[in-house]
């Protein structure tokens, strides 16, 4: 057993190393910029490459080019950062390509609140980039789940070819805990899809699989990659017969897998009349204020959630059906919350909310428990 006092930012570091990640692409930024500069040492002892580019947009853009050339690869920000990743980022969505983006929040908007934390890029990561698209975001609440997560998120970035998220704060990725890699020795790691027919049979975006094969350039297979509509060749196409079966398939390769997707942990919810629904380092607050809550007689329960995109709508509504109140708190003005009042109803939902850069306490999810 070898354990260590590891900070949230480094076990990303270690878990994107699990995972097989052999390139970064990335500029500094508070309170990110830990895992650039352990990355800039670690990677080239493993046969990695590191680059600091000029700014995130091109940054997101070296990802991008590395993971269509065979590297699974990453980039790490904060939220003025992921911000300009956006174009990108829906570039990415577009063209299939499997790549992990960290997000350390920080208080915003703009320059914001730079070593504080937050969780004000929840919609932003849903939604940032423009058009409709799908996309995954996973959150861990400890240095250890920071480590499974990274892993998770590329696992899911080769499984389903698309960008993952991993929306870190402030808190998780500077805190420290007692970490040890070997319980996690058995953790699956997914490598990059191949395919055994030969290049002239080949379609990178083929409409009879639901996850086609992603054939790295220059293995001798010639294909196109546009952020444009495209055939399942990659061109640029205006054919409804053609643009139709794209949407369909690349959503339903996530729609049609919450259950693997979607992961969370449960407490306490068989009879809880209240159910406080957290995440991140938020969720930690929520403990302890659910365990004071039950002290005092209360019935509650919890919902951690690791996956907040996809939102899985009628899980959230299963889970949630016996209780009279549920209480959403998060580092933000309601962020994750208006999601849950659209699956249950505004009346049920009371937010806790908090934007001055510091944590929500305890205390201040104990007093909604009470008044609920």
């Amino acid at each position: 057993m070898t354990v260590t006092l590891m900070q949230g930012n480094a076990a990303c570091v270690e878990g994107a190393l699990r995972a097989g990640c052999r390139f970064f692409g990335g500029y500094p930024i508070t309170p990110s910029s830990e895992i650039a500069e352990l990355l800039s040492r670690r990677l080239p002892v493993v046969g990695g490459r590191f680059i600091q580019m000029e700014d995130e947009i091109a940054s997101l853009a070296a990802v991008i080019g590395a993971s269509v050339g065979g590297l699974k690869a990453m980039t790490a920000t904060s939220g003025p950062g992921f911000s300009l990743m956006q174009e990108n980022l829906g570039y990415a969505a577009a063209a299939e390509i499997p790549c992990v983006i960290v997000d350390v929040q920080r208080g915003g908007p703009s320059t914001g609140l730079p070593t504080a934390p937050s969780q004000g890029d929840v919609m932003q990561a849903r939604w940032g980039t423009h058009g409709d698209h799908p996309i995954i975001a996973l959150c861990p609440t400890s240095v250890a789940e920071t480590y499974t997560l990274t892993i998770e998120a590329f696992n899911l970035s080769e499984d389903y070819r698309t960008p993952v998220i991993l929306l870190m704060d402030e808190v998780i990725g500077h805190m420290r805990e007692a970490f040890d890699p070997d319980r996690y020795g058995d953790i699956e790691v997914v490598d990059r899809m191949t395919t055994d027919v030969p290049p002239e049979w080949y379609f990178p975006y083929d409409e009879t699989r639901a996850v086609p094969p992603l054939v790295s350039f220059g293995e001798g297979f010639r294909y196109h990659i546009t952020g444009l509509l495209h055939d399942q060749a990659g061109f640029p196409t205006y054919r409804q017969d053609e643009i139709e079966p794209w949407w369909q398939r690349v959503f339903a390769k996530i729609n049609d897998n919450l259950d693997r997707i979607f992961m969370y942990d449960e407490d306490g919810i068989e009879d809880a009349r209240t159910i406080v629904i957290a995440y991140g380092s938020t969720a930690r607050s929520a403990v302890h204020a659910v365990q004071l809550a039950r002290r005092r007689r209360y019935k509650v329960g919890l919902i951690t959630l690791k996956t907040i995109w996809p939102f899985h709508e009628a899980l959230i509504e299963e889970l949630a059906a016996g209780a009279h109140r549920v209480i959403v708190p998060e580092m933000n003005l309601g962020q994750l919350a208006l999601e849950i009042e659209r699956v249950l109803g505004r009346a049920k939902v009371r937010r806790v909310n908090r934007v001055d850069g510091e944590l929500i306490a305890p205390r201040q999810i104990l007093e909604a428990i009470e008044v609920a």
